[in-house]
C-alpha cells in the first residue's frame, strides 16, 4: 500500500510524503489506541514522591501502595506533571530511574554528581541508555536493584487507581476505551496488506496464561493478536529488562528484514515518533488539539502528520 500527502484534505501535514510503500505499521498503545490506562497522574505522583522523599523502607508494602493510590490526582505537581508529558513513550523503567536520580540531586545525596545531573538532563531529552558514563559501581548496583521494585510499585498503584476497573469495563464495552476509529483504521491497514505490530515501553508478559500486563489490555479492547491476525504481535519490556521502545522498533525492523522507509509509525509519545524519524519511516502523531506542548514537541521531532483520532475519512484517502 502507498501513502502520499499530496492533495490531503482535512489532515494536518507537517512534513509531506509522496508515494511511500508501507508494508508494516508499528503502533504505540496507551493514548494512541487504548484509553484503559490513565497513567499520567499515577506516574506523576509516584515520581514526585520518590524524587522528594527517596525510596522508603516499606516501598513494596500494602501500606505504601495504598498511600500512593490515595494521593493520585489530588493536586498539581508541576515538575513531574511536565516530565510525564516530555517523557511519554519512554520505558517506565527509565522514568523510575529519573526519579531516583532526581532524589540524589534534590537532597545532595551520596551519589549526587555532575554525571548524575547530566543523565537527568539527557532523560528529559529522551535518552535511555547510559552505559558509557562512569559512575560508582555501588550506585549502579543500587539502581539495578531498586528501579524494578519502584516500577512494580507504580504498576500496582496504576492497577488500583484505574487500570483494573477500566479493563473490566473495556471487556464489556471496548468502544468506551478505544481512540475513536482505532479498530477500523487497524482493520483498514490489515485489509490492504499491512502487518500491524504493537510496541510499548510497558511490560508485555506472555509467560502466563492468560497473558498479563499490556498484552491483556490489548485483548481487552478487542484486538486479535497472532500471526496472520489484525495485530501480528506485541512487543515491549520485561519486569527486569529495560528495552526502550526505540530499541524494540529498531530490533523489529532488523528481525523483519525490512527498510524503515516502508514502515508506518503511529503514536502519541516522543519515543516512537523520534525512532520513526530516525528510521526514515512515515510517522503519524495522534494528539488531541488540547495537547499543545505535545504537538509542539512532535513538530520539533519531525513527524509527518498529526491527527486527533482515526475517524476522519480523509485519513484513509492519503493511502492508495
Amino acid at each position: 500500500m502507498l501513502i502520499t500527502t499530496e492533495n490531503a484534505l482535512g489532515i494536518e501535514v507537517i512534513n509531506a510524503v509522496k508515494d511511500r510503500k508501507i508494508v508494516c505499521a508499528f503502533h504505540d498503545i496507551d493514548g494512541t489506541h487504548s484509553l484503559i490506562r490513565n497513567w499520567p497522574p499515577v506516574m506523576s505522583r509516584v515520581l514526585y514522591d520518590t524524587a522528594v522523599n527517596g525510596i522508603p523502607e516499606n516501598l513494596v508494602s500494602e501500606e505504601n501502595i495504598n498511600r500512593l493510590v490515595s494521593l493520585c490526582d489530588s493536586e498539581p505537581l508541576e515538575e513531574t506533571d511536565r516530565f510525564c508529558i516530555e517523557s511519554a513513550g519512554l520505558s517506565a523503567l527509565t522514568q523510575m530511574e529519573w526519579a531516583i536520580r532526581r532524589n540524589q540531586e534534590l537532597t545532595n545525596g551520596k551519589f549526587n554528581s555532575e554525571t548524575n545531573s547530566q543523565i537527568i538532563r539527557l532523560i528529559w531529552q529522551g535518552e535511555e541508555k547510559f552505559e558509557d558514563f562512569a559512575e560508582p559501581g555501588e550506585y549502579l548496583a543500587y539502581l539495578k536493584e531498586v528501579t524494578p521494585k519502584l516500577f512494580w510499585v507504580y504498576e500496582q498503584v496504576l492497577n488500583r487507581f484505574c487500570r483494573d476497573k477500566n479493563l473490566e469495563k473495556a471487556k464489556k464495552n471496548p468502544e468506551e476505551f478505544l481512540v475513536k476509529g482505532s479498530k477500523e483504521f487497524m482493520q483498514f491497514l490489515f485489509d490492504n496488506g499491512v502487518k500491524n505490530y504493537f510496541v510499548t515501553g510497558a511490560v508485555v508478559d506472555k509467560s502466563v496464561v492468560p497473558p498479563m500486563g499490556m498484552y491483556e489490555e490489548v485483548l481487552g479492547i478487542g484486538f486479535d493478536i497472532g500471526k496472520g491476525k489484525v495485530v501480528e504481535d506485541i512487543l515491549g519490556s520485561t519486569w527486569e529488562e529495560k528495552i526502550p521502545k526505540d530499541e524494540v522498533m529498531f530490533r523489529l525492523v532488523s528481525d523483519l528484514g525490512i527498510s524503515g522507509e516502508n514502515v508506518l509509525v503511529v503514536g502519541d509519545g516522543r519515543s516512537e515518533i523520534s525512532a520513526g524519524v530516525k528510521l526514515n519511516a512515515v510517522t503519524i502523531s495522534v494528539l488531541p488539539k488540547t495537547a499543545k506542548r505535545q504537538r509542539e514537541l512532535h513538530k520539533e521531532l519531525g513527524t509527518n502528520i498529526i491527527i486527533t483520532d482515526y475517524a476522519n475519512e480523509n485519513l484513509k484517502k492519503i493511502f492508495k
